[in-house]
Order: C-alpha cells, then sequence, then structure tokens
C-alpha cells in the first residue's frame, strides 16, 4: 500500500488551526502532507508552523518564479491522490462553485483531476444562508465531497452548525475517500475491534422481560466507523431492528449471559467497546409459561440477581484488549459517575453521556472521553460523527502505544 498523497489547502478563519493537528493524524497514519495556505489562512496559522508539522514546503502564492516556470500548481494539483480544503469558509467554496481561479488556491482546485473533500467552517447564519448552500449542492453535484459541519458554540459567540467537524472525524473521512481506489486501507488495518451494542432482554416469562430503552444506534455507529477504518470488527448485538453494517461479523444475543459469552468467545481483540447497555439485573427463575393475575391485585413475587458485569470481567481478563473503552450511560452527575466508574471497573476510557433527555433512540450525542489524563468533552453531534471522532481516537492511541502507524 503506498503512502496516500494529501494537498490540504487551508481557508482562512479562526478553525484554521486545527489543521495543525490534521496535520499530525494524516503522517501518523502514514500519509504524507502539502500544504497551500491562502492569504486568509496565513492570518490564523504560519506557514512555519505546518512546514514543520509536514516537513514539506508550503505553498502559498502563484507568483513563485521557479515553481511556475515548471507549472508548479499544475503538478501540485496532479500528484496528490486527494485535494482536503479545510477549513473550507463561505467565500472559499463560492469561489469554488463559480469556477473563480484567481490564487494558488483556486487555481489548484480548477486544475485537479483528483477527488476533493471541503471541510466547512464559518458563522451559523453563513451556512445557512441560501447562497451557501446552493453553492454546497452546486459542488456536490460536480462531486466534491463536503461534510456536514458540527453543531456547536461559535467562536462569535452564537450556536448551530457551523462548527469544523473534530480533526479526527476529517481524519476519518479522509480514509474512507481514498479507500475506494485502495490508496488507503484505513488507520485500524490488521486490528480486530470488538463491539457491544444494544440492550439485553432478560425473560421474566414466555411474553414478558426486563430491558432498557437502548436502541443500538450508537454501537452500530462505531462499527460502522470500525470497519471503514480497516478493522476486522465483531459486534455482539442485544436485540435491535438495525441493519448490519457492512464489513462486520455480527453476533446477535438476548441475555446479558449471552453477551458474556459471545464477548469471551470473540477474544483475542486488540479493541473492546463495550456500548451495550446490560441490564444489570435477571429474574432469578422466569417462568415457563405467561404469568398470569391471581384476582387479588397484586404482582406475582420476583426475584431478582445480579447479571454478569461483561466490562469488569473482560478488565481482569487474562485476554483482556490493548485498550479497553466502556460507556456510561447517566441521568445525573455525568462525569462524577463515570470517573467513579472508569476505576471500579477497570476500564481504559469510559465514554460518558446524559440520556435523561431522549439520547437513547435520538440521531444525536453529547460524549465525555474520560481516561487518565482527564475529561474530553466533544459538542454534541450526529452519532455517526461521535462514532467516527472516537475510532480516530483509538487509531492515534493505538499508534501512540505500540509504535507502528495506525
Amino acid at each position: 500500500m503506498n503512502a496516500p498523497r494529501i494537498l490540504l489547502i487551508i481557508g482562512g478563519g479562526i478553525a484554521a488551526y486545527k489543521a495543525c493537528e490534521l496535520i499530525r493524524l494524516i503522517r501518523k497514519g502514514g500519509g504524507s502532507v502539502t500544504c497551500v495556505l491562502t492569504e486568509g489562512g496565513a492570518h490564523f496559522v504560519t506557514a512555519m508552523t505546518l512546514a514543520a508539522l509536514s516537513e514539506n514546503p508550503v505553498h502559498t502564492t502563484l507568483w513563485d518564479l521557479k515553481n511556475e516556470v515548471e507549472m508548479g500548481h499544475i503538478q501540485l494539483s496532479r500528484q496528490a491522490d486527494l485535494v482536503v480544503v479545510c477549513p473550507a469558509t463561505a467565500d472559499l467554496m463560492a469561489r469554488m462553485a463559480a469556477g473563480i481561479a484567481d490564487d494558488l488556491a483556486t487555481t489548484l482546485l480548477l486544475a485537479t483531476d483528483k477527488p476533493v473533500l471541503a471541510v466547512p467552517a464559518m458563522n451559523v447564519r453563513m451556512w445557512e444562508h441560501a447562497a451557501t448552500q446552493a453553492n454546497v449542492a452546486r459542488l456536490r453535484a460536480r462531486g466534491v465531497q463536503v461534510l456536514e459541519p458540527d453543531v456547536g458554540a461559535m467562536a462569535c459567540g452564537e450556536f448551530g452548525p457551523g462548527r469544523l467537524p473534530e480533526p479526527e472525524a476529517v481524519w476519518a473521512e479522509i480514509g474512507r475517500c481514498l479507500a475506494p481506489a485502495g490508496q488507503w486501507t484505513g488507520p485500524l488495518v490488521g486490528r480486530h475491534v470488538l463491539i457491544t451494542a444494544g440492550p439485553t432482554h432478560e425473560p421474566i416469562d414466555p411474553v414478558r422481560y426486563i430491558a432498557n430503552r437502548s436502541s443500538g444506534k450508537q454501537g452500530f455507529a462505531l462499527a460502522a466507523a470500525a470497519a471503514k477504518a480497516g478493522a476486522r470488527v465483531t459486534l455482539v448485538s442485544g436485540p435491535v431492528t438495525l441493519s448490519t453494517p457492512a464489513g462486520v461479523d455480527r453476533v446477535d444475543v438476548e441475555t446479558a449471559r449471552e453477551m458474556a459469552a459471545a464477548v469471551e468467545a470473540a477474544l483475542p481483540a486488540d479493541v473492546a467497546i463495550m456500548v451495550a447497555a446490560v441490564a444489570d439485573w435477571r429474574v432469578a427463575d422466569a417462568a415457563g409459561q405467561k404469568l398470569k393475575k391471581d384476582g387479588t391485585g397484586a404482582p406475582p413475587p420476583l426475584a431478582l440477581v445480579e447479571n454478569p458485569d461483561i466490562l469488569a470481567g473482560l478488565c481482569r481478563s487474562p485476554r483482556r484488549p490493548a485498550l479497553v473503552v466502556g460507556f456510561a450511560a447517566e441521568t445525573n452527575d455525568v462525569i462524577p459517575h463515570a470517573l467513579a466508574k472508569r476505576q471500579r471497573k477497570g476500564a481504559d476510557w469510559i465514554v460518558a453521556n446524559d440520556v435523561s433527555d431522549g439520547v437513547m433512540g435520538g440521531a444525536r450525542n453529547t460524549v465525555h472521553i474520560i481516561d487518565a489524563a482527564g475529561v474530553d468533552s466533544l459538542p454534541e453531534m450526529p452519532k455517526e460523527a461521535v462514532a467516527e471522532a472516537i475510532i480516530a481516537r483509538i487509531a492515534t492511541t493505538l499508534a501512540h502505544t505500540d509504535g507502528t502507524s495506525a
């Protein structure tokens, strides 16, 4: 596999500083980066910083005589495997859509015959303006991949869609753009990722059961993101109505004990991500027939026993994965409870979220990643974007741990 070559065009916005972390992630993932710094981008990040991080010359102008004698802007536009515009400001996307070529960045974009990924970042009103949406539609119609911006607080103080996606999510999207051509098979190639998802159903009788409100959406999104990153993925799922993500090996279970057995059978794994909302208790003796009312109005007595603690058991296992990630769904004191859970279970990370406002079954999530270094709170975003950010972070962590390119 050849190292992917990324041409990174840095637009003029406050989010330009995140390009530095993106360069680091691409290089850690085995790619090379050549930077084109726009005039606006140079107000937020320096060419020297980009050159140091990329270990390549940084290009800023069309009017470099030496390069233009060799038609340097044409070469730059053709030598890359992928052109990434990050951040893509409203102005830069408007000029892209109009086919304007009045500086190095827009000239390269007009001259390239390679795929283009644009990562927007701008004020919420600018993103929602009809002109910007029309430009985005025009670019997408021409084959440009335009990421949806994140929703969150802006540097200007407003809130809404327009935030630059986290560098990990951009990095994951770069991998997806390159994977179909076989230019990059992903940062988790050669890794086995074990994921649990969904609820468990603990039978009371053949009709009734104990369960919770988990839809499985976050776990399935993580399985899809891990597979797209090149991992071999085993997804152990409780009862859900979701389709199996492409490239994922799925094991269906019903009860907590079945899930614990399936997790044990799936080992060894490099990473375990325990997302499933496992029922804490089960009925000691489930009835073989439907329980009937006895006419007194009193419910039948149900003796409950504790289910196996799958996360804690995995952390203590002699076949423990190198990285174990647990999830904590809380309704109050989210971070304190998650910090305590990490210590109690022995997990490397706990991903915590507040499920008191309809997160279970919903399409969006706000998570806090808790590890030995502290707490990293991500903004609210679609569950797919949460999954991409977590998987990218996992790949980076594994690369740091074993010294290989992830």
